[in-house]
């Protein structure tokens, strides 16, 4: 279905461009239930900022006030979270998907999904058209046989994916 009320890409960059917003949707996006207190949020990313957890108490102040201040108010604005000031809670909103776009995915081992894919895609290439020119040791295998293991691959890494996403998933799926 085609969305008209999604973000400008103006916003979505404005979002991207500082780090502890970044960290707000990427924790926000991870934890299991919807909505997370200002002081777990604050604590996650003077955590991934310092490296050190605990992270010290004024990293973690720091976090917080600029969150409260600044960043949480301009997410609220732009429908990307809700920041209830009375309860100090954080949800995620229906933008977020907007950004999440925009948020380069890396995999474990530090390449992007795409990159992943196309690697496989080719790797995969490659192997079945040695084996059908019967190149040592690939061509003794069926071609077929290689082509099945590499929708197996294909079929693993997207499992992966989504697993890795399940929650970002399923909240969509519950839309």
């Amino acid at each position: 279905m085609f969305r008209t009320n999604s973000l400008s890409e103006g916003d979505i960059y404005e979002i991207l461009s500082n780090s502890r917003r970044r960290e707000t949707i990427r924790h926000l996006s991870a934890v299991r239930d919807c909505s997370v207190s200002l002081r777990e949020l604050s604590v996650a990313i003077a955590t991934a900022e310092t490296g050190q957890s605990p992270p010290p108490q004024t990293a973690r102040e720091s976090v917080r006030s600029s969150l409260h201040q600044t960043h949480l108010p301009k997410l609220t604005e732009l429908g990307v979270v809700n920041y209830d000031c009375d309860t100090r809670t954080v949800t995620l909103r229906d933008h977020a998907r907007d950004v999440d776009r925009y948020m380069t995915v890396i995999t474990p081992y530090g390449l992007t999904w795409a990159e992943l894919y196309q690697a496989l895609g080719v790797f995969s290439l490659l192997t079945v058209l040695a084996s059908l020119l019967e190149a040592p040791l690939v061509g003794a295998i069926d071609p077929l046989l290689w082509i099945s293991g590499s929708l197996v691959a294909f079929a693993v890494a997207i499992a992966t994916q989504l697993w890795s996403n399940r929650w970002t998933v399923l909240r969509a799926l519950q839309r």
